[in-house]
């Protein structure tokens, strides 16, 4: 067994409770490019005239919902991942009784598709959508099959995705639960991302364990604050492990 691989595996080993906190980095290993990739920011800028970080906001859904939906299906909806091979690890490492929480920044919902059940998803999944006035619950299909504005079948009131929108704050009640579990934590896993991510950096003051393991594909300037950095493919690493 590598080395590194080893040494991970003692900790996880040793450790009474581990939370994964999972970036950006756990999708595009499976070769889905997000809306903020460069390339593909580009290309949605000339196809739509306005960057996907102006579109994926709630003054965008309020003032141009025509717009917005025909954005979300055809590049939000349109192109939901499989999981990635980090999900089905993780969820082997769960069953196992190796990690008792996952906290992902994914709206694609991958690490429960994937297995696991004790998931925060940080920004909601694009596979729930709610009626705002009667609460209504709609479907992935329901949202693609509507023509133009996806329109509630009770009181006809425009359809929300239950995502975060860029800007948008993050429910208070996730936000409680996601601390909470990082205060419990011994050994906490940045997969995919950095200690100095835009989502993340802010919860990591609430970790006091043992081990900050950061996992991801390239080398960044904070790496030096983990206790161990393994610069790979999150989901290559956990394979791995054999759990």
């Amino acid at each position: 067994m590598d080395e590194r691989i080893a040494a991970l595996r003692r900790i996880l080993d040793e450790s009474n409770y581990t939370v994964a906190l999972c970036g950006s980095g756990m999708m595009t290993e499976g070769g889905v490019r997000g809306i903020k990739d460069p390339e593909r920011a580009y290309e949605i800028e000339k196809k739509y005239g306005a960057s996907p970080e102006y579109i994926f906001t709630s003054a965008y859904y309020n003032t141009r919902p025509e717009k917005f939906f025909h954005f979300y299906k055809e590049e939000i909806l349109k192109h939901i991942p499989d999981p990635a091979p980090g999900s089905y690890a993780m969820a082997r490492m769960e069953a196992a009784g190796k990690l008792q929480c996952v906290i992902t920044a994914n709206v694609y919902n991958q690490a429960i598709r994937g297995g696991c059940e004790h998931v925060i998803n940080l920004h909601g999944t694009v596979f729930e959508n709610q009626c705002p006035h009667c609460g209504e619950i709609y479907t992935v299909e329901d949202m693609l099959n509507a023509k133009g504005i996806p329109s509630c079948r009770v009181c006809n009131t425009t359809i929300r995705p239950k995502v975060s929108l860029f800007g948008e704050m993050v429910d208070s009640r996730i936000m409680t639960r996601t601390t909470e579990e990082i205060e419990k934590a011994e050994v906490l896993l940045l997969l995919g991302t950095t200690l100095r991510s835009d989502v993340f950096s802010n919860y990591l003051r609430y970790f006091h364990g043992k081990y900050l393991v950061a996992i991801h594909r390239t080398p960044h300037y904070s790496d030096g604050k983990a206790d161990m950095v393994i610069i790979d493919e999150p989901g290559h690493i956990l394979e791995q492990l054999g759990y």
